[in-house]
């Protein structure tokens, strides 16, 4: 990440406000001369993340030139914290409203300081490669937790706040697992799994959300439409991205009892996907963020996968607002055992 540098520092803030009017709701971009663009309700914030993507793909800039847009305005958009560190990313907001989004280049200390906010992953943003000269993209071994953690982190702004956690893993699949026109095809097989066959009211939590067309539960294979655009067109290509729907279910190295509730196994995911060669370690506020609880819940979380011999201990460092944890040696998880934990 650059501080200086001789070059000036470009504008790299993007945003769209939805205004209501009473033919539906108008989409109003500055950066667009003030034209305002009238949507369809049920798909009006997918069309506000697309518009601001579509600014990014035209503002192209190397990742040399990026630089934290919020220090550069005094670090107004969150409170104090121990200052910029990390390489730019592009953090997306919303206020309380829901109703103005910012697109923004941030700093990762800066980006999770920052209330109701997401990083938006650059494969999520990327246009679709020429088919006729694209080159294959090699495979990195291990990349299935990134793609992961990248998904959740979309998905944890994308969603509302009260998003169930089965409904979140389900989301999951389905952005992973959906084509370039937005469907997605769940087996039967695959959600008996999930312990979340014609779970039909995660389903209609997904649909409120105006995240998907409410599919059919009888069908078999469940046939899934999404709406959100931002889903659409992702780099690396659908088998990249099929590799990490499975890791998914089985997150090497924390292995959860095939009973364990949706909220133990969405915790166990979000630590499986920040488990990196630095070590097992995030913060409190990430992982609460993509688990779709306050801190306060995640602890009982964490303290529940110590129970269910998932993890061996966790420790929060209060100070620096990190979770640490170690999972537990490879075995067959018990659901009534217990196990230390530190706070």
């Amino acid at each position: 990440m650059r501080f200086g540098g001789a070059h000036a520092a470009v504008r790299r803030i993007w945003t769209v406000e939805l205004r209501p009017q009473a033919g539906g709701p108008a989409l109003v971009c500055p950066s667009c001369t003030a034209r305002t663009f009238p949507l369809q309700a049920s798909s009006a914030r997918s069309a506000a993340l697309a518009h601001l993507a579509c600014h990014v793909r035209a503002d192209a800039l190397p990742a040399h030139l990026r630089s934290c847009q919020c220090r550069l305005r005094g670090c107004v958009w969150h409170p104090r914290h121990r200052g910029c560190a990390g390489r730019v990313l592009l953090a997306l907001t919303r206020d309380l409203s829901g109703r103005t989004w910012r697109l923004a280049d941030a700093c990762t200390a800066c980006a999770a300081a920052t209330s109701h906010t997401a990083v938006v992953p650059d494969t999520l943003l990327s246009p679709p490669p020429p088919a006729a000269s694209a080159p294959t993209r090699p495979r990195v071994h291990g990349d299935e937790p990134q793609r992961v953690r990248e998904m959740l982190t979309h998905l944890a702004s994308a969603l509302s706040c009260v998003t169930s956690p089965a409904a979140r893993l389900l989301a999951l699949q389905c952005a992973l697992r959906a084509d370039t026109h937005g469907r997605a095809r769940l087996p039967a097989g695959l959600l008996r799994s999930m312990r979340l066959h014609r779970h039909t009211e995660a389903w209609q939590e997904l649909a409120q959300d105006g995240w998907l067309d409410l599919p059919d539960p009888r069908a078999a294979p469940l046939q899934v439409w999404l709406l959100d655009d931002a889903v659409l067109n992702q780099a690396p290509g659908r088998s990249a991205r099929r590799r990490a729907a499975h890791w998914a279910l089985k997150p090497s190295p924390l292995v959860v009892a095939a009973s364990a509730k949706p909220a133990d196994r969405l915790t166990a995911l979000v630590l499986a996907a920040h488990t990196t060669e630095a070590g097992p370690a995030a913060d409190m506020a990430v992982v609460a963020r993509l688990c779709g609880h306050s801190p306060q819940q995640t602890a009982v979380l964490l303290d529940r996968l110590v129970a269910g011999r998932t993890l061996a201990a966790w420790h929060h460092q209060r100070d620096t607002d990190e979770v640490h944890w170690q999972p537990a040696p490879l075995h067959r998880p018990a659901s009534g055992s217990t196990g230390p934990s530190t706070h």
